[in-house]
């Protein structure tokens, strides 16, 4: 985020903020004011600028006057802001407004913005990232499948309150007084701790930290080979649930433990292969599928693979041209996570999802959804996906009723995406395109890469009459997804036809292809 006076560049989602006030902007109008912004203070000439904003075409200088003319624009509100980009006569531009400043931070302290959560009437917990002290960098993704599984357990423990992994991933590598997260997440505990992996040895240590005092209220280390990990993270979750409520009884306890895959290499594959899988977007899941496909090999059972490959296949599917075969394989994989993972909610909640998008069959999708949640009640991504459902098949309460319960559970979650996406289709349908276009603009920021967080925040902009803007998010849908059709999209997705008809009518205004 560079930060300069009242406005703020986030050139990932192509947002120019002035205050909370958020402006879409095209790709070329970004490329050309991060350039000045980078030289600030400094001439940038012609060729530079038609270089950063037209690569590899030769175009003429008049496009680049209008792109300039059109950034001038905006800084008009400000007193002098129309000369913050200087003319150099015959050689180029250059940028003399006020201090540039990058802010690192800016994404994690718009979506905690100091706020403080109400904790809830029961025991809360976090598990916050573990430090990978491996040598190995690479082993980064097992540290964070231990805290992953060690979450997994605690959450089928119904009367915890189990924050998600995902949400508290934004605590990787600073430094933060453990009060102030509690507050951020609303939590009454934390864990924190260490991970270790030198050849067949793991050595772990935690620490459940109470939030209110900062006081330690338990701490352990454990060493053991690899073939043990699974036990060994079942151990740490028992001990963690013992350290909140000694007198559980043993039978609780035990649910703590649920199936685990034979191989530790197929295990390594899923891990490796989950980022890839939440990106959403076809190019990145072709890649995780190559990795779920050699996890199956080793481990044909393995629930949370079948439910990656379901999802991956569903991204293709519904962003790579509607092929029939992507269907059917997201299909096949959904029915498999269910028959596998019974006692896996992010299986069951995967599974739910594709064969709701794409078998076309809520009562399967919300049966897998309620699994889901009887297994672990903190499934937060069941409310997430549950809502993208009732978005697209017109049912803006629920839609908002779901997206909100799964946003609580997961504050930080990077498919928070989803839930916006949710939150836009129900707003718009309601009417309320202020508030769709807010939803979808921290869609875009949620996760920058994602077409269709573009193509929801179009709709509203051209309904509010702000067509330059949805036409520079459009323009954005089509160069992360060049084939779109949103005809396409709202035919694969079932779109209720009353709110399909008025997304398309709003969308044709901004120029993306029927």
């Amino acid at each position: 985020m560079y930060k300069f006076g009242p406005f703020g560049l986030d050139e990932n989602a192509g947002i120019l903020f002035r205050g909370a006030e958020p402006t879409m902007l095209g790709q070329r109008a970004v490329s050309l004011l991060l350039l000045l912004l980078e030289r600030a203070g400094a001439p940038v000439s012609k060729e530079a600028l038609i270089e950063a904003a037209w690569p590899g075409l030769i175009v003429e200088e008049s496009n680049l006057t209008v792109q300039i003319a059109a950034l001038r624009r905006l800084f008009e509100k400000e007193a002098g802001g129309g000369a913050w980009i200087e003319t150099l006569p015959r050689r180029g531009y250059r940028y003399i407004g006020p201090p540039v400043a990058i802010d690192q931070a800016h994404a994690e302290t718009t979506l905690q913005e100091s706020r403080t959560l109400a904790l809830p009437d029961k025991p809360s917990v976090a598990v916050l990232p573990f430090s990978n002290l491996s040598e190995d960098s690479a082993q980064e993704y097992f540290a964070d499948g231990m805290v992953d599984d060690i979450i997994t357990g605690l959450s089928r423990i119904k009367w915890l309150f189990v924050i998600a992994r995902n949400s508290t991933l934004i605590y990787r590598g600073r430094l933060f007084d453990v009060r102030q997260a509690g507050r951020e997440l609303g939590v009454h505990y934390v864990v924190e701790g260490s991970v270790r992996k030198l050849a067949h040895r793991v050595r772990i240590a935690g620490q459940l930290i109470d939030t209110a005092t900062g006081a330690h209220v338990w701490a352990e280390r454990y060493d053991r080979t690899s073939d043990d990990v699974f036990a060994l993270q079942d151990e740490i979750a028992l001990s963690v649930v013992g350290a909140i409520e000694p007198s559980l009884r043993r039978a609780e306890v035990e649910r703590v433990k649920r199936k685990r895959p034979d191989s530790l290499d197929a295990y390594d594959l899923v891990l490796q292969a989950q980022p890839d899988i939440y990106s959403g977007m076809p190019d990145r899941s072709a890649k995780a599928l190559v990795l779920l496909k050699r996890a199956l090999t080793l481990d044909p059972t393995y629930a949370l693979a079948h439910g990656f490959a379901a999802e991956g296949y569903h991204s293709r599917f519904l962003r790579a041209g509607l092929h029939e075969e992507d269907r059917a394989a997201s299909i096949y994989h959904a029915r498999a996570a269910l028959a596998h993972g019974q006692d896996d909610a992010l299986a069951l909640t995967f599974a739910g999802f594709c064969i709701g998008m794409d078998g076309h069959d809520r009562a399967a999708a919300f049966a897998a959804f309620e699994a889901a949640l009887a297994v672990s009640p903190s499934t937060a991504l069941a409310y997430i996906l549950g809502s993208v459902i009732f978005g697209w098949t017109g049912e803006a309460e629920r839609a908002i009723e779901w997206a909100r319960l799964g946003m609580r559970l997961s504050p930080f979650d990077p498919w928070a995406f989803a839930a916006l996406h949710s939150l836009t289709l129900a707003y718009f349908q309601r009417g309320c395109y202020e508030d769709a276009a807010n939803a979808a603009y921290k869609a875009v920021q949620s996760n920058p890469g994602h077409s269709i967080s573009y193509m929801l925040l179009a709709a509203p902009l051209a309904k509010l009459g702000r067509l330059e803007e949805a036409k520079a998010a459009a323009a954005r849908v089509l160069e992360l997804q060049p084939g779109f059709r949103y005809s396409r999209q709202f035919s694969g997705v079932d779109c209720a036809p009353v709110l399909a008809f008025a997304l398309a009518e709003a969308l044709r205004a901004t120029g993306l292809p029927e």
